[in-house]
């Protein structure tokens, strides 16, 4: 059985060393994750496109391609945040579940498309664990414009309770 950095290495993929910010220059009034017993809630992290935020819309001027492909990089970042919660992210014992948010026009009737691209993800590294729950909602806007949000709650081992900083 291999494990989730084998399977991140044979994606090459690399995990940041640092949590990315949400927004370079922007200063949250909330924080990365909240650990609370073998649970983590992740808050939301948005698209970005060369390290600025991916502003746009599906339906107009962001295809359904690169919206889930925005959606596979904040997959990525959010890995990385639950690298920075638990230390070693084979100690996740299940994904439980993603909000998958959508900056979409009123007709796009594909959030849930674009969602795949973190879900599909989430299942090539953490096998059977990464199955989850899920929920995708188009909307008229995410903070700074930004095609994609998501959020994600996850289990792990351990009980003890976190408030990252």
């Amino acid at each position: 059985m291999s494990t989730v950095y084998e399977r991140l290495k044979t994606l090459q993929i690399t995990l940041p060393d640092v949590q990315p910010p949400v927004v370079d220059g922007y200063v949250a009034a909330f924080v990365p994750f909240v650990r609370t017993g073998n649970v983590i809630y992740v808050s939301g992290r948005v698209a970005k496109k060369d390290g600025k935020p991916w502003a746009g819309k599906l339906g107009e001027n962001i295809t359904i391609e690169e919206g889930k492909q925005a959606a596979r990089d904040i997959a990525i970042e959010l890995i990385a945040t639950l690298q920075a919660a638990v230390g070693d992210l084979n100690k996740i014992t299940r994904i439980v579940k993603l909000v998958v948010l959508v900056n979409s026009t009123p007709h796009f009737t594909e959030p849930h498309v674009v969602a795949n691209g973190a879900s599909e993800l989430f299942l090539e590294v953490f096998g059977e664990r990464g199955t989850h729950a899920r929920t995708s909602h188009g909307g008229a806007a995410i903070p700074f414009g930004c095609c994609v949000e998501i959020e994600m709650v996850v289990e792990t081992f351990g009980s003890e309770s976190v408030c990252e900083v």
